[in-house]
């Protein structure tokens, strides 16, 4: 029985969810040329995606679409939903805080990951208007890590190869695990 596609299974309205070590979230992904019904249709899915998996942020290749979109939702309360489309840093702070990251894509593993505090971004929103977000703390981590997979890189490949072996091959046994269930 072939290991791939290691998916995380959604409702039909859902979208799945790639998990590592899933060749596909290596795939850089493309800017997106126009914002249309397609892609704001992809967004209303991501969110919902995100939302159902109790996630903060997705971004587009890690349900194996590779372009460049990313929605993300920091608050308590998920009533802040932001949609990031072909974003690009502009800038990054020089100060950096070591944090605790986990990913949809990467299951019940959590480590630290060095982030730069605060961030200033710019991007088209849900409607393809350009703007620019001044983000820190969490939102500026959160960013940067959904950023990450626009350019096919897996917050466990910041890990040390000894961490990141014994978190694909746990994945991997759990992943066999499930099929034989």
């Amino acid at each position: 029985m072939p290991l791939w596609p290691i998916l995380i299974m959604t409702s039909p309205s859902l979208l799945d969810i790639l998990c590592y070590p899933d060749p596909r979230l290596h795939t850089v992904a493309q800017p997106v040329p126009v914002v249309d019904e397609r892609i704001r249709g992809l967004i209303e899915r991501m969110f919902a995606t995100m939302y159902d998996a109790h996630g903060i942020g997705l971004a587009a290749t890690q349900v194996d679409v590779h372009e460049r979109v990313i929605v993300i939702d920091v608050s308590e309360t998920r009533d802040q939903p932001l949609v990031l489309i072909n974003p690009k840093i502009e800038w990054a702070s020089p100060e950096t805080r070591r944090g605790e990251e986990g990913c949809l894509s990467v299951p019940g593993i959590y480590d630290g990951v060095e982030r730069s505090v605060s961030v200033r971004v710019t991007a088209l929103d849900g409607e393809g208007q350009s703007r620019t977000i001044e983000a820190e703390g969490m939102l500026a981590v959160c960013i940067q890590h959904e950023m990450d997979h626009l350019m096919g890189k897996v917050f466990v490949e910041y890990l040390s190869p000894l961490k990141r072996n014994r978190i694909k091959h746990k994945l991997v046994k759990a992943h066999r695990e499930a099929l034989r269930a």
